[in-house]
């Protein structure tokens, strides 16, 4: 009997142990190294960042992108994910083609789309082959802030729909058929069954989809070193930075403590704005 009451433990223990040992016990370091100064606590660390020159533009560009990407990749997957539940050929190589971009890594698609946004790459090759311009134009630059904004927004909406669009898609395969088909008998449109029907169903697909994705987008880096370098700072590049150009460790952990408390803002977010009722929970 005790051993059947263990059983349980026992195989979550290995889970709880890397939990422990690679997250909890790092991101306490992490807290720890943010808040201490000359041997003691303070806000020094802090001040520093909020300080640093490049503070303030990589704050409001990690927002921008955030805001702008994550909005447009959650209405993008569910127009893919109920397109799909239309197709009746060809189903099983659509998912397969739209979950690529799940296999290249951030520095491989930021390096991508480079070669294609670079002065000589081929935007400007087509652009200038169709006669819509002169010369090559410079996409990249900090002359062109908004034109920077919206290809890192591009190239991270190519890049990381496909992570909505599997969780919107594995939630709609187990949403029951019978609510739809009972809407549809009644006289309700596609778009009163859609909006009605299937979205309130999928909330929490929804709810994962975007604290996941949301979390991550906070997170990004390397799309943004590829096509922006210096010229669009975000708050991991500044963290970094100051980690191994300035070997300011402290305010490296002030970077990564913001990060952290502004990705669990969201999360709570998430969860207050789409919680579930109990009886769909059920």
């Amino acid at each position: 009997m005790r051993e059947s009451r263990a059983l349980p433990y026992l195989l979550i223990a290995p889970s709880v142990i890397f939990l422990v040992g690679l997250f909890l016990i790092p991101l306490a370091q992490t807290a720890v190294l943010a808040f201490q100064e000359n041997g003691g606590w303070g806000l020094g660390n802090v001040r520093r960042m909020a300080d640093d020159l490049n503070f303030h533009d990589a704050l409001a560009n990690t927002f921008k992108v955030v805001l702008l990407a994550v909005p447009l990749q959650l209405a993008l997957a569910l127009g893919m994910t109920m397109m799909l539940r239309k197709v009746q050929r060809g189903r099983d190589l659509l998912v397969w083609v739209w979950s690529i971009p799940l296999g290249i890594s951030d520095l491989a698609a930021g390096l991508v789309w480079l070669a294609i946004l670079t002065d000589q790459g081929w935007l400007n090759s087509v652009l200038f082959q169709i006669g819509l311009i002169s010369q090559p134009r410079a996409w990249l630059t900090y002359e062109t802030p908004a034109a920077l904004l919206a290809a890192i927004v591009v190239a991270e909406i190519w890049r990381a729909t496909a992570i909505v669009f599997v969780i919107l898609l594995a939630g709609v395969q187990l949403l029951p058929k019978e609510y739809e088909e009972a809407a549809e008998v009644f006289g309700a449109t596609p778009w009163q069954r859609f909006t009605r029907i299937t979205v309130p169903l999928l909330k929490p697909s929804i709810q994962t989809a975007l604290i996941l994705r949301t979390v991550l987008a906070f997170e990004m880096f390397a799309m943004a070193l590829a096509l922006g370098g210096r010229n669009f700072p975000v708050l991991v590049s500044e963290a970094f930075n100051a980690q191994y150009f300035s070997q300011d460790y402290g305010v490296a952990a002030a970077y990564a403590v913001l990060v952290m408390v502004i990705s669990v803002a969201a999360t709570l977010l998430y969860l207050v704005a789409l919680r579930t009722p109990a009886e769909q929970r059920s």
